[in-house]
């Protein structure tokens, strides 16, 4: 039972429930860590749009940002989708700015 949901006030609110997942992603001999937040909403204004989930990092950042996401009317339909997106593109490691003395 969803008992979590009766804490919402007003649909407009889009309580969520959070799951949390992590997976790495395996490239030029590293592995990458991302951290995957799946949405749970209790009142989704689409029926078909009751989980949404969204990695921590972007991929593809040197041609064009690329935030991985994913909706499902399940939480494993929404988790692949994510999933399927974190490996579409590569990671690229954030340049290290050093300042000089």
């Amino acid at each position: 039972m969803n008992d979590w949901g009766y804490a919402q006030a007003h649909p407009d609110e889009e309580f969520a429930k959070l799951h949390l997942f992590s997976m790495k992603k395996r490239q030029d001999g590293e592995d990458i860590e991302f951290t995957i937040t799946v949405k749970e909403f209790y009142t989704p204004k689409d029926p078909a749009l009751k989980f949404f989930a969204q990695a921590d990092k972007q991929t593809n950042q040197k041609v064009l940002p690329f935030t991985p996401s994913g909706w499902g009317i399940t939480l494993l339909g929404a988790l692949e989708e994510c999933v399927k997106a974190v490996n579409r593109f590569p990671y690229h490691k954030p340049e290290s700015t050093t300042v000089g003395a």
